[in-house]
């Protein structure tokens, strides 16, 4: 059963599909290594991204075991493994690619309204962040204190709950594994650099700064989540037909 090129549909929802359908067959057996990232995007003809999705969905379900440094590795099921209801989980790069659209549009709007109060806001949560250790749940509420803040200057109680909601997402068993490879102290003090800058671009009432501070502290995020798993030089074959 060879791989194929996937739709731009729930695309790591149909690429874990597949490595799971293969793995079920035997293709790759317990202990085996899969190909690389890259080897799977190229195949696949999907980003390396989506391919993340997929191995880390399949992680979760106890299919996979991500060793850093060394590879991926086919595991056994166990009994107690768990299984989600894939429809109503997003992916962690569709969910932040989400967030750096949208909340780069609410903080130009916000540097155009924002009041000292707004600030004062704002500034608060930065400073809270400033004290706390990450990763952490101290963190998390300070970290989604500012986003919410951000949004709260357009008096809007809509976009209030749509970022807060969106913010909610990184609680989701996909996010929180992906997070618990690359979130660290290092990491959080370069997020913290970053909502400064957005802070900064709001109070001087700067929304082309906003916007571009958003949208690079977003994408940011994402590039973290991206850092090599130290993976890339594999020795395993690539996807053949299963009776090829």
């Amino acid at each position: 059963m060879p791989l194929e090129a996937v739709e731009a549909r729930r695309l790591y929802r149909q690429v874990a599909d597949q490595l799971r359908a293969l793995i079920d067959s035997g293709e790759y057996r317990v202990g085996s290594r899969l190909p690389t990232e890259r080897d799977l995007a190229e195949q696949l003809k999907v980003s390396r991204p989506t391919v993340r999705e997929a191995l880390i969905a399949l992680e979760v379900e106890g299919r996979v075991r991500i060793r850093v440094g060394s590879g991926i590795y086919v595991s056994e099921p166990a009994a107690h493994a768990l299984s989600l209801p894939a429809a109503e989980i997003e992916g962690p790069f569709e969910l932040l690619r989400a967030r750096e659209f949208m909340e780069g549009a609410i903080a130009e709007q916000a540097a155009r309204v924002a009041t000292p109060e707004d600030i004062a806001r704002i500034d608060a949560s930065v400073e809270a962040m400033a004290t706390v250790q990450h990763p952490g749940e101290a963190s998390m509420v300070h970290d989604r204190a500012f986003h919410v803040a951000v949004a709260a200057c357009l008096d809007n109680a809509v976009l209030v709950r749509v970022v807060g909601e969106l913010f909610d997402q990184r609680l989701n068993p996909y996010f929180a594994k992906l997070a618990h490879y690359f979130e660290n102290p290092q990491s959080w003090n370069a997020a913290l650099a970053e909502h400064r800058a957005i802070r900064d671009a709001i109070a001087s009432h700067d929304p082309d700064a906003a916007r571009l501070s958003m949208r690079e502290h977003l994408a940011c995020s994402q590039a973290r989540f991206a850092q090599n798993f130290g993976t890339e030089a594999s020795t395993a074959p690539r996807v053949r037909e299963r009776n090829g």
